[in-house]
């Protein structure tokens, strides 16, 4: 499948060059889904679905034109080639634009652990009982438990292709998948929701459904009984969940494209100390299984394992082929295809390095605070790095939980809260490109009653 996506990315970047283009690429994207969403211990969404998609983005000179379709048939491929070319003419000229350096293409396609066949092992009778097990241990854990949004269970085979008249024609594979479950908690007519769930690569490194229906049910325990607190200056510990929102502002501050256009609190800050001592982050494209982990970008540049703040110093930036020439910096392999065709900075495996503490020495730590379990809304400035998120939380009082709270706000500025980590966990929990252990803040505003 994959020489047969090939065939077609190098038909597609001939053609362009045909039709005029001094430059072009193309990145080809096949996805296998299965997903099953089952309600109280019946199947109430069954899918499995093939989706393509091809997203083009061409140059004449330092004009640039982008497009994609999921319709990958010769004659409408084709035209939208010689469509693209047309766009192109009509661009303003980015002395930016163009294809990364070839140099900069990978020599070799290592394995990077990717594909587990084991997925295709899994019968659908067998992935549906798999969702509905992770429910059913949900509502085993207490009477409580009275509803549940659903298990879920998803698998996926992707396979990648990109090619360019440059000479690159390079192409891989990746499997994963997810199980979760999503309970309804309720005590004196008030209810509660939340979830839990395990992703992988590989299939036997999913949690069992019974440990994800349990930690589930945990969850949305744990909130029963919320109540408001008094506004006050506390000490915040994010759970890995929530501590990982943190890191992608961080990310967010590094990205290429907000740096070169200055809507970063981090901009000229390389080489300064951005962070407490105890804080470590990296993008490690080259991780074996990572969720984030693949052999070259999405243009075509070799990946690589990039510090991005070490023992609290801004080591670099993140960059795409674009975002580099616009520093006048070396790419990172970073690039990012859009939905559109267009690439920006994405994120591979980005996190937070592990620490010392367990969970419970951090909690322990803590006269008077808030265990932070939920988010909500947007209150971040990027530019400023001014901080304001409602949470959900379990209060501290003698280093144990006492009581949930609820309708709270807590407020910083992203500057302040890096330099004031004061304990890192040692249980980071990778559920994404973007990851945190545990992290205690020094201090930080809650606004409540």
């Amino acid at each position: 499948m994959i020489d047969k996506m090939k065939e077609t990315a190098q038909r597609v970047v001939d053609r362009a060059k045909r039709q005029g283009a001094t430059d072009a690429d193309v990145f080809l994207r096949e996805d296998e889904t299965f997903s099953v969403t089952v309600r109280n211990g019946d199947v109430e969404k069954l899918k499995e679905a093939l989706s393509r998609s091809l997203r083009l983005r061409l140059f004449l000179g330092k004009r640039t034109a982008t497009a994609q379709t999921s319709d990958l048939s010769p004659a409408v491929i084709d035209k939208l080639v010689d469509e693209t070319v047309e766009m192109a003419r009509l661009t303003s000229e980015d002395e930016s634009g163009g294809l990364p350096d070839p140099s900069m293409y990978p020599a070799d396609t290592p394995d990077l652990q990717l594909v587990d066949p084991a997925w295709d092992l899994i019968k659908p009778e067998a992935r549906i009982d798999l969702a509905r097990r992770a429910e059913a241990a949900a509502f085993k854990a207490s009477p409580s438990i009275t509803n549940s949004e659903g298990g879920w269970f998803e698998c996926e085979r992707s396979r990648t292709v990109l090619a360019n008249t440059a000479g690159f024609l390079g192409g891989y594979e990746a499997t994963g998948g997810y199980l979760a479950a999503g309970p309804i908690a309720e005590s004196n007519g008030a209810m509660q929701q939340d979830h839990w769930y395990s992703i992988s690569r590989r299939f036997d490194q999913l949690d069992s459904p019974e440990d994800i229906g349990r930690r589930a049910a945990e969850r949305v325990l744990r909130r029963l009984g919320a109540r408001k607190v008094k506004t006050c200056q506390i000490p915040i510990i994010f759970d890995p969940m929530t501590a990982r929102t943190v890191v992608k502002h961080v990310f967010d501050a590094v990205s290429g494209d907000a740096i070169y256009r200055r809507r970063s609190f981090l901009v000229d800050q390389i080489g300064q100390t951005v962070a407490g001592s105890q804080v470590t982050i990296v993008d490690d494209a080259r991780l074996p299984g990572g969720l984030g982990s693949s052999p070259f970008d999405d243009e075509g540049i070799a990946t690589q394992i990039t510090p991005i703040i070490e023992s609290g110093i801004l080591r670099n930036y993140l960059h795409s082929a674009y975002s580099a020439r616009k520093m006048k910096a070396r790419p990172t392999g970073n690039g990012s295809r859009t939905g559109a065709g267009s690439v920006s900075v994405g994120p591979t495996n980005f996190y937070l390095k592990a620490g010392q503490y367990t969970p419970e020495e951090i909690i322990a730590s803590v006269e008077t605070g808030l265990y932070v379990v939920d988010l909500i809304g947007h209150g971040v400035n990027a530019v400023s790095g001014d901080y304001s998120r409602g949470v959900t939380g379990l209060w501290i009082e003698n280093g144990k939980f006492v009581y949930p709270v609820q309708e709270v706000t807590i407020a910083g500025n992203l500057r302040q809260m890096l330099q004031d980590i004061e304990m890192i966990g040692n249980d980071i929990t990778f559920m994404g490109p973007i990851a945190s252990p545990t992290l205690k803040i020094r201090n930080m505003t809650l606004s409540g009653e």
